[in-house]
């Protein structure tokens, strides 16, 4: 068998030839491998899924070494230079670039389900005013479940459809009216005559006794590309989650309220906003040295370099790095890029983080962007998980109509007692 793995198990003698596919075996053909006929069978033991393989997708392809991601094919790079974001999230979703007719047809449905119900935003109301925006999130998209019982119908490809225009709609016009409680200012209503981009940051800063606004164009453009590099990542914990939930048969938005809690945690979705908090620490370009000293000697984290698949630079982070000058220039430059540049020449010039590739990751740029244009760091997880649900959407569609998945339920490895008992009363 020429695409096998020989395995001799050294306990009983025995020889066995696993099949490979794709570079993998089955962790189901382990379990042939036994001592007895009463052994359960063999375990591949891996702690938070480094090196397993949980399903088939043809969504999002991505080469850590060589610093590669691409979503169905097509490079990010050239997604993020000619491609809007409701353009590459037709593309998770269908597989396909949209036509001009699709894209109308996409677009027109995405937009008529911006709206969301008056319940929805008195649900949101009774949030503390200091209520993490992200918080809410997770809550109100939870919620949606109760207003569109319909979404059960999960096997009905009608029904996913519109339950993905509905989250994809929607997911914005919350997100802004979370940051507006926040805030103590009146919510704004989508405008359905705006981009998707556009129509996010009028809800975020149109003034309540102002007629108009006009979000700049430039800062439009700079976030509608964010959302692109964004929009999915493979499997991740928070796309892990909302496959996981989806296993079950749960509805699309209970299962988006658990990657949206995945996403809440600062090693995922918060990461960016970690990022701003240390460069705030550091100060001045001065104190960098010191810093990385201090990494070295494990004396500290070096937040937004690194990142478990990469062992390049981040693809995503280096066109982030293009788009903040042109941010700059609308809002000026931010106090802290002086550091962060400072960091990232100190580190990438420093053996010790060149021999463990450790290079900047999306967060380390992106925040500063967000920053600079208004955003508080508290909605940093937010404005990941607005362009992140067409990703979702798309792994939740995909693992669906998956014929090979069932209901997730990882083995474990049982380290407690053997069997004991209560003593008898004396």
């Amino acid at each position: 068998m020429p695409d096998s793995l020989s395995i001799k198990d050294n306990r009983t003698g025995k020889s066995y030839e696993i099949p490979i596919q794709d570079d993998a075996i089955r962790a189901m053909d382990l379990r042939q491998i036994k001592t007895s006929d009463s052994d359960f069978g063999l375990l591949s033991y891996d702690p938070a899924f480094m090196n397993t393989a949980s399903c088939r997708s043809s969504i999002t392809y991505i080469d850590g070494d060589r610093g590669i991601l691409r979503y169905r094919g097509y490079p990010i790079e050239e997604l993020a230079e000619k491609c809007n974001y409701l353009e590459v999230a037709y593309l998770l979703v269908h597989g396909e670039l949209p036509s001009k007719n699709q894209y109308e047809e996409w677009k027109h449905n995405v937009t008529y389900h911006t709206m969301v119900h008056e319940n929805v935003k008195k649900f949101l109301e009774e949030f503390r005013y200091d209520a993490h925006p992200m918080g809410m999130l997770v809550s109100a998209v939870a919620a949606l479940s109760t207003f569109y019982p319909d979404a059960k119908h999960f096997s009905d490809e009608n029904s996913r459809r519109l339950q993905i225009h509905r989250l994809i709609g929607k997911t914005p016009t919350i997100a802004a009216f979370a940051y507006r409680h926040s805030m103590g200012m009146a919510y704004v209503y989508p405008d359905n005559d705006l981009d998707y981009a556009e129509n996010f940051l009028t809800m975020m800063y149109k003034p309540p006794a102002s007629s108009t606004f006009e979000a700049n164009p430039v800062l439009a453009k700079a976030l509608d590309v964010l959302f692109v590099l964004h929009a999915d990542h493979e499997q991740n914990a928070s796309t892990s989650a909302m496959r996981s939930v989806g296993s079950t048969h749960a509805d699309p938005y209970s299962c988006a309220a658990a990657a949206a809690a995945a996403l809440y945690g600062p090693l995922h979705g918060g990461a960016n906003e970690e990022v701003l908090r240390m460069l705030e620490e550091i100060g001045s370009k001065d104190k960098v040295p010191e810093i990385i000293r201090q990494v070295k000697d494990k004396k500290r984290l070096l937040m937004g370099f690194g990142h478990r698949v990469y062992k390049n630079y981040d693809p995503r982070a280096q066109i982030i790095k293009r788009i903040a000058d042109q941010v700059f220039e609308v809002t000026g430059r931010n106090k802290l890029l002086d550091i962060a540049l400072e960091l990232e020449k100190v580190a990438l010039s420093d053996d010790y983080f060149i021999s463990k590739h450790l290079y900047p990751n999306v967060d380390f740029y992106s925040g500063l962007i967000y920053q600079a244009m208004g955003f508080p760091t508290d909605i940093f997880p937010v404005l990941f998980a607005i362009p992140r649900m067409s990703g979702w959407l798309a792994q939740w569609q995909e693992m669906l109509l998956d014929p090979e998945q069932k209901i997730s339920r990882p083995r474990q490895i049982y380290t407690g007692y053997p069997e004991r008992h209560i003593p008898a009363q004396t």
